[in-house]
């Protein structure tokens, strides 16, 4: 049976009650969503296999969205991950990121503290929004939520606010909006300026995913596609 999207009485991956679910009054980003809160991830990884791979690098945008039906970004959170225990690191995907796992000046994090960090502000946030869950959105969402999802297993990190399968992926919305899926193309045709020696950074190609994102579900505002004025909530 094909899997659908989990409604507002979702529990956490520990299969605990999630008190972030309880009802609350939702304000216009909450609405835009069904309750869901999109969140911007960006990992930057040991490889590309999510079980036996270093997570190395990981950004967090939160947005906000004012009466009008114009998201923006809010805030952003970064950590730097030190490689877990018999971590697999493929020597082509340090040398495409630049990144040195072990150089001191990292000042790395564990995969349990990072990520208990950056969920604060992100359960604060669905919190404020009157939301059920968040859900990542990313370019190519499924390979920054698959290895989101192990470093949430292997960390034991309770209450992940994440939903654990669903996404937006501005890949596929980039390639609706301006026929591009490579990040760099699409932000070009949305106006967007992308600098290619900053990119392969979490916080920049984060940063960039969320101007993208904003860009497109504006234009598709503007275009008559949703109309602030109605709860979507209802719909």
């Amino acid at each position: 049976m094909e899997p659908h999207m989990i409604e507002p009485d979702v529990v956490s991956h520990d299969g605990d009650s999630n008190e972030i679910q309880k009802k609350k009054k939702k304000t216009r980003l909450g609405e835009r969503f069904r309750g869901f809160l999109p969140v911007v991830v960006d990992l930057e990884t040991g490889g590309f296999n999510a079980e036996t791979d270093a997570l190395l690098e990981i950004a967090m945008v939160t947005m906000n969205m004012d009466e009008d039906g114009t998201i923006f970004i809010h805030d952003q959170v970064h950590a730097h991950i030190e490689p877990f225990d018999g971590a697999n690191l493929e020597p082509a995907a340090l040398e495409f990121t630049g990144i040195d796992p072990y150089h001191p000046l990292r000042m790395a994090e564990t995969e349990k503290e990072a990520l208990s960090r950056m969920f604060k502000p992100i359960r604060d946030a669905i919190k404020h929004h009157g939301c059920n869950r968040a859900v990542l959105v990313g370019h190519n969402a499924h390979f920054d939520l698959g290895f989101l999802n192990q470093a949430i297993r292997r960390s034991g990190v309770k209450r992940a606010p994440f939903h654990p399968f669903s996404c937006f992926d501005t890949a596929t919305l980039g390639g609706l909006a301006y026929g591009q899926t490579v990040l760099a193309r699409a932000c070009g045709a949305a106006g967007l300026d992308f600098n290619h020696e900053e990119a392969h950074s979490a916080c920049y190609d984060a940063d960039l995913t969320a101007q993208l994102f904003c860009e497109i579900v504006n234009r598709w505002r503007d275009l008559g596609g949703w109309n602030p004025n109605e709860d979507s909530a209802g719909q």
